[in-house]
């Protein structure tokens, strides 16, 4: 008798996975040898389904060839099996629209006559979250072909299931128009909010401004104020008898002065160390769960802030000391995925805090250089694409080091042209991020509606019921007879198999 998860209609009945069909494992020949793999059979793994969305798939990376097939415990499974990927990670779910044999990765089930693959799909794809609750291991989490089998399944009559699937996919339908909409919203938001920081960091915000400023210093004062007040923090740190000099920089290459774009005559393109007294490295010391002070990590730095979930803590007065955040510290993500690594984000004292080792502190001169212009320009897309050329790659990892972050080429403008464009940034941009908020949340709604709707569905909420229908007990009685009989024909030799394959 299976398991009950939630209440079902009368005309249903739970069962298990194996009760509605046969349940297939896969296998994986020696990759050392080349004659196990061919152009025969279709083969898939786990990765094959990574971003996949649609319902039915006809190919993977890889085939196998016959003597292949014979040489591991991959079977050949029939045109329309529900794959469900059982480890890393557990829930990918497709049906295969043509014969294909699957590697260990997957658990998959070959429906029997009267049960309906696509409602095998869509519950599958709903209780994942029953899948994982039934995994082991240590390193990454695995069902067992044997948990697998167990897995209650709320079994409705045969002609509802084929009504329960066309209902979902009829709602889901209408949710991706929605989504649709929703995602191309999103996109139209991030390149306008691209297209006002280009605007602003090519001088284009503050023309008028400008003209209402003659008063602004030109592009030699500006280095000439660049030269004192570097002169300034040398002093300073002498001064205070600091170990660590300020680094050299050197100028901009013409090579690299030719690809970035114009600016106005009285800015100048300088190298980020220029404006900053060194770069710091956070602490690499252990955190906990609980502590006195918050360590900001990597995930913290989202969209340009601080974001105090899911924190950690430090009790340690050393690492306090040394770590401890100022208000207006401008930290960058050094290392993180490809996509994410270089975003920034300002501590503002909102809480007292460290900073963690993934992350640089910018030492940069707040007497030249506005915090806010500093993070907006960091997050813009002419600096995101100079990270791009210059960062590190590694296995789905990128690293940009302090060094590569002072190379950044930055648009220096008067401290008081950069109070004004930070003000104008703020103003048009306010809108923007509130749209985009708005956004995501109705997209992460729609997620949440889909999961409602499954629910609904395997609960016998969704469609009318018809009395004519057969009840899924009779219907699970013909296939266990069915299963019965199977099992009293002997079935064919995995020896007789590399016999016929040779």
């Amino acid at each position: 008798m299976s398991k009950e998860l939630w209440d079902i209609l009368p005309s249903w009945t739970w069962a298990e996975i194996e009760n509605v069909g046969r349940v297939v494992s896969g296998g994986t020949p020696s990759t050392k040898e080349a004659s196990y793999w061919g152009k025969e059979i279709v083969w898939f793994s786990p990765a094959d389904l990574s971003g996949y969305k649609t319902k039915y798939i006809a190919r993977g990376a890889k085939f196998l060839s016959r003597k292949g097939l014979v040489n591991c415990s991959a079977q050949i499974m029939p045109k329309g099996t529900v794959m469900f990927s059982s480890r890393a990670p557990i829930g990918y779910v497709a049906i295969t629209s043509v014969e294909a044999a699957t590697n260990q990765g997957f658990k998959s089930i070959v429906p029997a006559d009267g049960v309906f693959n696509e409602y095998l799909y869509y519950y599958l794809k709903a209780a994942k979250y029953v899948a994982e609750e039934r995994a082991t291991g240590t390193t990454f989490k695995e069902i067992s072909g044997s948990a697998f089998a167990k897995m209650p399944v709320p079994v409705a009559p045969t002609n509802e299931q084929r009504r329960i699937v066309a209902k979902i996919e009829e709602l889901f339908s209408e949710l991706d128009k929605g989504v649709e909409s929703l995602t191309t919203a999103r996109e139209q938001l991030k390149a306008y909010r691209q297209s006002v920081l280009r605007a602003a960091f090519e001088g284009k915000l503050t023309e008028g401004w400008r003209k209402q400023h003659p008063e602004l210093p030109d592009a030699e004062a500006l280095r000439e104020s660049l030269s004192c007040a570097r002169s300034a923090q040398a002093s300073e740190q002498k001064k205070r008898r600091r170990t660590r000099k300020l680094a050299p920089v050197t100028p901009l290459t013409s090579e690299v002065l030719e690809t970035l774009p114009d600016i106005p005559s009285e800015w100048v393109w300088e190298k980020l160390g220029w404006l900053t007294c060194g770069v710091e490295y956070g602490t690499s010391a252990k955190s906990s769960k609980s502590g006195r002070v918050p360590v900001v990590r990597m995930g913290n730095i989202q969209n340009g802030v601080i974001d105090w979930d899911n924190l950690v803590f430090t009790d340690d007065a050393a690492e306090i000391a040394k770590y401890s955040l100022c208000s207006g510290d401008v930290l960058f993500n050094r290392t993180n995925s490809p996509e994410l690594v270089g975003k920034t984000a300002i501590y503002r004292g909102e809480r007292s805090a460290i900073y963690a080792g993934y992350l640089i502190r910018i030492n940069h001169n707040e007497a030249i250089v506005d915090s806010d212009y500093l993070n907006f320009f960091l997050n813009s897309h002419s600096a995101r694409s100079y990270g791009n050329s210059v960062k590190t790659d590694g296995v789905n990892q990128s690293n940009i080091n302090g060094e590569k972050l002072q190379s950044y080429p930055f648009p220096y403008c008067s401290l008081a042209e950069q109070q004004e464009i930070v003000r104008i940034l703020q103003r048009q941009l306010s809108l923007c991020d509130s749209l985009f908020v708005d956004v995501e949340s109705q997209l992460n709604r729609s997620d949440t509606l889909r999961r409602a709707i499954l629910k609904r569905a395997f609960s016998g909420q969704l469609v009318p019921q018809d009395d004519r229908d057969e009840p899924a007990s009779v219907l699970l009685k013909r296939i266990r007879a069915e299963q019965d009989e199977g099992k009293k024909k002997k079935p064919r030799s995995r020896n007789n198999r590399r016999k016929e394959a040779a």
